[in-house]
């Protein structure tokens, strides 16, 4: 049986739900910009913020399965170092390889990990080196072609997709002021789709003839 990482999160009124491979320029190009917004958000209770691995590049590393491996990989550390995931999640996306070079290897993946953190260095790196999750990664990522949870009929066909409580933001990737623009006014539409005001009825005016 496939094993499935179990995934963590934390309630909060905005959902962002970000689906990333880390051989895409422009997850990279938004973590870099976002992160620290990002984190503060989740750091408040302002959001939850969950990553989706997936692997739609795993043709674009010489061979090597970039894209499949290193989704593997964060799985692991979801599955094993769930509170080290973010940041072994941010070192895959700020330290990636090039597009059509062989990227990481396994080992060099559990090193990173390590790097990150994890308190069960042994179990990890074993996840990692073996391979543990790729072929859930790839049916993750099949899944996700065909179609977004939650969403009016989306599926993923750029990256990274970005989800704010269901709603795909389109604008730069690069521009946190942009984004934290989105999610504000997103959030606000939550806020009065669920919180329209009900009239109160006043009372009937009683006529008095005259004369």
């Amino acid at each position: 049986t496939t094993p499935t990482p179990t995934p963590t999160s934390t309630a909060a009124p905005v959902d962002i739900r970000v689906y990333v491979d880390y051989l895409s320029t422009e997850a990279r190009e938004f973590q870099v910009a976002n992160a620290e917004q990002l984190s503060k958000w989740v750091d408040e209770d302002a959001a939850k913020l969950t990553y989706y691995p997936v692997a739609m590049l795993t043709s674009k590393s010489n061979g090597t399965k970039y894209s499949l491996r290193a989704a593997g990989a964060s799985a692991c550390v979801a599955t094993h170092a769930s509170d080290r995931f973010f940041a072994f999640n941010h070192e895959l996306l700020t330290n990636q390889p090039a597009v059509d070079s062989e990227g990481y290897s396994d080992q060099q993946l559990a090193d990173m990990a390590q790097g990150a953190g994890v308190s069960d260095v042994a179990t990890v790196r074993s996840c990692i080196e073996d391979e543990t999750y790729t072929g859930w990664a790839k049916a993750a990522t099949d899944r996700a072609i065909k179609g977004l949870p939650d969403t009016k009929g989306l599926a993923l066909t750029t990256l990274p997709t970005v989800l704010v409580n269901g709603t795909p933001y389109v604008g730069h990737m690069d521009d946190p002021k942009e984004f934290a623009q989105f999610v504000l006014t997103i959030d606000s539409n939550a806020y009065y789709s669920t919180a329209t005001p009900t009239p109160t009825p006043s009372a009937t005016p009683t006529a008095t003839p005259a004369g």
